[in-house]
């Protein structure tokens, strides 16, 4: 093997080994959950889902795993999109 391309190949360990190297801005993805597949998404550091419970209250279990699998790879703003959750319209 090419010495140039070992190096290249020992550099990819260790960013591998470096997941905070890395950060998504936008990313989308299905979500294969306990009852049905969801489409979620990251745009600009906030996350949609298309389940019902994401509609009511701006997050779900599927962002909140995503959150918790791509922690170190998230700007600040996608790592914590939950905490500032929107109470559900409960006067109807």
């Amino acid at each position: 093997m090419h010495s140039d391309m070992i190096g290249k190949i020992e550099k990819a360990r260790r960013y591998a080994a470096e997941p905070e190297r890395i950060k998504f801005s936008d990313l989308r993805a299905t979500f294969h959950g306990g009852n049905s597949d969801h489409e979620i998404s990251l745009h600009n550091g906030q996350w949609a889902c298309n389940c019902s419970f994401f509609h009511s209250w701006g997050t779900c279990a599927h962002v909140m795993a995503m959150q918790r699998i791509l922690h170190p790879m998230l700007t600040e703003e996608a790592r914590h999109a939950d905490l500032a959750v929107p109470q559900p319209d409960l006067s109807s």
